[in-house]
C-alpha cells in the first residue's frame, strides 16, 4: 500500500477503506508518511468530506494508536463530560463534582486552552499545587476510591489524534465536522469512559457558528460512541455570550466554587442541570427528569457535592484552603471598569472577543509554550437582555499589565447596546440522543 495511490483516491472522492485510513495514522504516526504528504490527505478530506463508515474507522485508528484504558475494573459505569469549547465554560469543574458525590464514577480528561477558548486544566491549576498531570496508575486509584478524576490529556492517549490536530492546525483544516467528531471521539475512546454527556456549543463564542453545525456534529458523536460501545448524549447550547459571569483561570475557579455550594447564575444552573440530569438518566440512576433535577439539588444543597470537590482538590495536591476560603487567591494587580457609554439594554456580546482580550490580558496562549498569568480576566455585570445606564460599568478587566488601553476597547467593541428591550439568551437550545 503507498500513500500517494491513497492522496489520489480522496483527491477524486472516493471513499477510503478501513484498511487505507488505519495505514495511514499508523504510517503517520510513526513518522514514515512526511507533512506534505499527510497535508495533502487531510486537505482532500477536507474539501471532499468523509462519510459515517470513513469517520468511524478514522476515529478508531486514531484511538487505538496508543494506549487504551479499560476502567471496567472499577465499575461497569463510568461517566464523562465533554465540551466543545467556549468562552468562559467552567461547567466541568461545578457538573463532575455534583456527579461523583452522587455515587457514579467519573474519568475526566481536560485539554489546555488555546486561542480564544479556556481549558479546563488551566483553570484546575490556578489552585495552587493542584497537579493535572498525574500518571494513569494514580488516575485510576482516585477514581477507585474517591469516584472521581480530573486530569489534563495524557501524551500515551491517541497520539494520533494530537499528531494530525497539529497538522490541521497549521494548515486551516480545523473546522470539518467529521475531522472535529473523530478528534473528539478518539480522545474519549482512549480514555475509557462508556457514559459521555457532550455539551455541544454554538455561535459566536465557539466552534461551531450555527446550530446546524452543532446537530451534524452531534449526530456523528453518537454514531461513533454507537461503534465503540459507548453512550453518548448530546446537550446543544448557545455560546452567544459568556457562560456565567467570568473568563479568566482564577476568576472562574472562583465562581466554579460559589456555584458548587448553590450560588449559581441563571444560565450555568440551566447547562449544569440540563447535563446532569442526562448523565442520571443514562446510567439509571434516575427515572424521570424530576428526579434527576431533586437529586442534583439536594447534594448541592447538603454540602455532599461540594465536599466532594474539595475531596478531589485534596487528593490531587491542591491546597484545600483556597477551596473554603476564596479570598485567599490573589487579585490581579489592575481592575478596571469598561464603561457604558449610553443608556439601553445589551443586545449582543462579541463571545470571541471577550474571549481573546482576556488572552490578551494573560489568561489564555496564543501558543502551546506561553505562560499563563492565573489571575487575568475579565468580569462581566451585564449580559444579554440586562438594562444599563450610561455611565455604568459593564464589565472588569483584571491584568497585571501596565498598559491595558488596547484591551480595554477591544473590550468595549463587544459589547453592543440598543434602545430597545431585548430577550435574555435560552442556552439549552436541543438534545439529541
Amino acid at each position: 500500500m503507498e500513500i500517494i495511490d491513497i492522496i489520489e483516491k480522496k483527491r477524486d472522492k472516493k471513499g477510503l477503506s478501513k484498511d487505507e485510513i488505519e495505514f495511514f495514522v499508523k504510517e503517520y504516526t510513526n513518522n514514515n508518511i512526511p507533512d506534505y504528504q499527510a497535508s495533502a490527505l487531510i486537505m482532500a478530506m477536507y474539501l471532499n468530506g468523509l462519510n459515517y463508515e470513513e469517520t468511524i474507522n478514522l476515529t478508531k485508528a486514531m484511538a487505538y494508536s496508543g494506549i487504551v484504558l479499560n476502567l471496567s475494573d472499577i465499575s461497569d459505569i463510568i461517566v464523562d463530560k465533554h465540551s466543545t469549547g467556549g468562552v468562559g465554560d467552567k461547567i466541568t469543574i461545578i457538573l463532575m463534582p455534583i456527579i461523583a458525590s452522587l455515587g457514579l464514577n467519573v474519568a475526566k480528561m481536560s485539554g489546555r486552552g488555546l486561542g480564544f477558548t479556556g481549558g479546563t486544566a488551566d483553570k484546575l491549576e490556578s489552585i495552587p499545587n493542584y497537579n493535572v498531570d498525574i500518571n494513569i496508575d494514580e488516575f485510576k486509584q482516585n477514581i477507585k476510591e474517591i469516584g472521581i478524576s480530573l486530569i489534563t490529556s495524557n501524551a500515551d492517549l491517541a497520539p494520533a489524534d494530537k499528531k494530525i490536530y497539529a497538522l490541521r492546525d497549521t494548515i486551516g483544516c480545523v473546522s470539518n465536522i467529521p475531522l472535529i467528531a473523530s478528534s473528539i471521539m478518539s480522545k474519549k475512546i482512549a480514555s475509557g469512559a462508556n457514559k459521555i454527556v457532550m455539551d455541544v456549543t454554538y455561535g459566536n463564542g465557539a466552534f461551531m457558528k450555527d446550530i446546524e453545525g452543532a446537530t451534524e456534529l452531534s449526530k456523528i458523536m453518537i454514531e461513533i460512541g454507537k461503534s465503540a460501545n459507548i453512550e453518548v448524549r448530546c446537550v446543544i447550547t448557545n455560546m452567544d455570550e459568556p457562560v456565567g459571569y467570568t473568563v479568566g483561570n482564577q476568576l472562574e475557579i472562583i465562581e466554579a466554587i460559589e456555584a458548587i455550594q448553590g450560588n449559581m447564575p441563571e444560565d450555568v444552573e440551566e447547562i449544569v442541570y440540563k447535563l446532569g440530569e442526562q448523565v442520571l438518566l443514562m446510567t439509571n440512576k434516575a427515572s424521570s427528569e424530576e428526579e434527576a433535577n431533586k437529586m442534583i439539588k439536594d447534594t448541592i444543597e447538603s454540602g455532599r457535592a461540594f465536599n466532594k470537590f474539595k475531596e478531589l482538590v485534596e487528593r490531587q495536591g491542591g491546597d484545600v484552603t483556597f477551596i473554603s476560603n476564596t479570598s485567599k487567591f490573589e487579585s490581579a494587580k489592575n481592575i478596571i471598569p469598561i464603561i457604558a457609554n449610553n443608556t439601553g439594554y445589551i443586545s449582543g456580546i462579541d463571545t470571541e472577543k471577550v474571549g481573546k482580550t482576556s488572552s490578551m490580558l494573560g489568561a489564555g496562549r496564543k501558543t502551546k509554550d506561553d505562560i499563563i498569568d492565573y489571575r487575568a480576566g475579565i468580569t462581566l455585570k451585564k449580559k444579554i437582555g440586562d438594562s444599563v445606564e450610561e455611565g455604568e460599568p459593564i464589565a472588569y478587566i483584571y491584568t497585571n499589565k501596565d498598559d491595558s488601553e488596547a484591551d480595554l476597547k477591544e473590550l468595549e467593541a463587544a459589547f453592543h447596546i440598543t434602545n430597545e428591550p431585548v430577550n435574555k439568551i435560552n442556552k439549552v437550545v436541543k438534545i439529541i440522543v
